[in-house]
């Protein structure tokens, strides 16, 4: 497996080792995964594994991987949906894997006798016409005007195979209600419908096109065993009745195809060699198969493979559940930093690039397991401390007056942009007499080992002088209003006493220099590791998940950009938000400097010190 200079070599897992294989073999001359989601929500940090996978393969291999919306359910499919998962994943794999990313080319057709050998498809006519496969021919960047795959694109062909199967003798139109089709598949039970005969099926069946029939009137099934130990092939439903308008196709349809049927001939339409699905859709591994193989299909066939699905601690990846919290208006919406969707993420400051070595790194396996969150936030920081841009910046601001500095007097003092990349650079930061600290920084009556600014105590200014603390300015109510302190004028870097040791270092911004920034200390969404192991998940949301401040800043974040990472010193990595304007900037914190949580997981468990 081939992988680009400087980066982590490429996983190895059972996926990969059987696709190696199958190259090797030469069952397929080149590997075609796809990435398939449902247009009815956001993607979350989930899919981002799947992602990964799906394009990893293609990239480590040379092959392609297809983005194909499975757009099969009118009525929960949205056009929002859909330009957030396109917009999600070319964030994801940009420099990484989008030289792989298989896309139609808008108003073009393929055309077999200029596909390469790779894809000898020798397809009917009418699905040819719908089988765009540009990428398969070029795997150089893919073009702007490009978009996603569709399985609605399919809808002419998945009816005709269907045709197929009831002219087989092998599907037949059912008029059993919803909750019976249910009961009859659980007690292997046989619908009085079942036998049929293939003219009477397919006539019914062209009705249920027409519209002839309500929602709910007939289904299309699978004529397969209703005495399977495995109930996904006892008659499975392939076509229910919806008279709803579909978000592309418009109203021109009232019958569409269930996930099962559709999903394997959509595989195999655009040639897809290793679908590769979650766990759960093991069981639906043999329904996959039967349908193919039910069919007069002249080329090889798709195979399915299943690995485990993420799992997160303090997390909760259920689509349906996101939904509900952003309907409720318990988060801010889909992009909502503290939600695990891809774009909360990267609205939080997250990069692609951590994302994916998160992936990576938490290996494929067939078998379910709870990942730590702690994980995932320790590839962020890892990644951040080496690229984040530090900055000064006091989020609980408490005024310091150095009383022998000379008033009016300020100057420019060297700060280091990133001491892991010594090709940042330093800056210039202001110091002058009236200055702010953190109101964290100072404490009047400190326990044992406290490092920060006290009464009589000294501290070192980051980048600055030696100081000590000589008054406490305090208003009636008893609340501290300044702190009143020396400096040692020859403690600076340079100076005589430049080496002098004291234990605590805190950090600082001018008074007059700083400017205004509303800080979101974002946290975990949920304060219990499992939420979702009660049925009110809702219950386990964390009342501290977000905090607003209003902090000081060191006056080159006015120049702040979104794109770019910073960390504030001493307290964590932040991002510039969306909500931002030049007159009133908005920050979000991406992830604290250390795991806060790890402290009180072990007094919860008593395993703390």
């Amino acid at each position: 497996m081939s992988t680009q200079t400087g980066e982590q070599p490429a996983p190895t897992d059972f996926i990969r080792d059987v696709v190696a294989d199958d190259l090797k073999a030469g069952k397929y001359s080149f590997s075609h995964t796809r990435f398939p989601p449902e247009p009815n929500g956001y993607l979350h940090i989930g899919h981002a594994k799947s992602i990964c996978l799906n394009f990893g393969i293609a990239r480590e291999f040379g092959g392609v991987c297809n983005l194909r919306m499975d757009d099969t359910n009118p009525t929960k499919e949205e056009t929002e949906y859909v330009e957030s998962i396109t917009e999600d994943v070319n964030w994801l794999i940009a420099g990484w894997a989008d030289q792989v990313l298989g896309l139609k080319s808008k108003g073009k057709t393929a055309d077999i006798q200029e596909v390469d050998g790779r894809h000898d498809f020798s397809l009917p006519p009418t699905l040819l016409e719908k089988a765009a496969l540009n990428s398969a021919t070029d795997q150089s960047q893919p073009e702007s005007k490009g978009e996603p795959f569709y399985a609605s694109d399919y809808f002419e062909q998945f009816f005709e195979y269907a045709v197929q199967l009831i002219a087989k003798g092998k599907a037949y139109v059912d008029e059993l209600s919803p909750t019976d089709t249910d009961s009859y598949r659980v007690s292997g039970k046989e619908s009085p419908f079942r036998g049929r005969s293939p003219e009477e099926n397919l006539l019914l069946f062209q009705r249920m096109r027409a519209g002839e029939f309500p929602d709910g009137h007939s289904t299309l099934r699978a004529k397969i065993d209703m005495q399977s130990p495995n109930v996904w092939l006892r008659d499975p439903v392939l076509y229910r009745i919806r008279h709803s308008a579909h978000h592309r196709t418009g109203n021109r349809w009232c019958i569409y195809p269930m996930y099962d049927f559709a999903h394997c001939l959509s595989d195999y339409i655009e040639g897809v060699t290793h679908s590769v699905c979650t766990l759960e859709f093991e069981v639906h591994r043999p329904l996959y198969n039967w349908i193919l193989e039910s069919l007069d299909l002249p080329r090889k066939l798709p195979h399915q493979y299943e690995f485990a699905r993420l799992n997160l601690t303090y997390t909760v990846l259920s689509k349906r559940k996101l939904m509900q919290l952003v309907q409720k208006g318990l988060v801010a919406g889909w992009d909502d930093p503290r939600m695990p969707t891809i774009s909360g993420l990267r609205r939080r400051g997250v990069t692609a690039s951590a994302l994916r070595t998160f992936a990576y790194n938490i290996g494929i396996t067939k078998y379910d397991g709870l990942t730590d969150v702690a994980v995932l936030e320790h590839a962020i920081r890892d990644e951040l401390n080496k690229t984040a841009l530090r900055r000064l910046v006091v989020l609980r601001p408490i005024k310091l007056t150095l009383t022998n500095y000379p008033e009016g007097q300020n100057e420019k003092l060297n700060a280091v942009n990133n001491p892991e990349d010594p090709g940042s650079g330093t800056r210039e930061v202001i110091f002058s007499r009236e200055l702010y600290i953190d109101r964290d920084d100072f404490m009047e009556d400190p326990p044992p080992k406290y490092f920060r600014l006290r009464p009589g105590g000294e501290v070192r200014l980051k980048y600055a002088y030696i100081i000590k603390c000589e008054e406490v300015i305090k208003d009636a109510a008893g609340n501290t209003l300044e702190l009143r302190c020396t400096a040692d004028l020859d403690s600076k870097s340079g100076g005589p006493n430049a080496n002098r040791k004291v234990k605590g270092t805190i950090h600082w911004v001018s008074a007059a220099d700083s400017i205004d920034a509303e800080v979101r200390l974002y946290d975990r969404l949920f304060a219990e590791p499992e939420p979702d192991a009660e049925t009110d998940f809702e219950r386990n949301l964390n009342p501290g998940s977000l905090e607003v401040v209003a902090a000081k800043c060191e006056p080159s974040l006015r120049e702040a950009r979104s794109e770019t990472g910073y960390q504030f010193e001493r307290i964590g990595y932040f991002v510039l938000d969306k909500d931002s304007t030049p007159e009133h900037l908005v920050f979000d914190r991406t992830v604290t400097l250390k795991d806060s949580w790890a402290k009180e997981a072990q007094r919860k468990t008593g395993t703390g010190q």
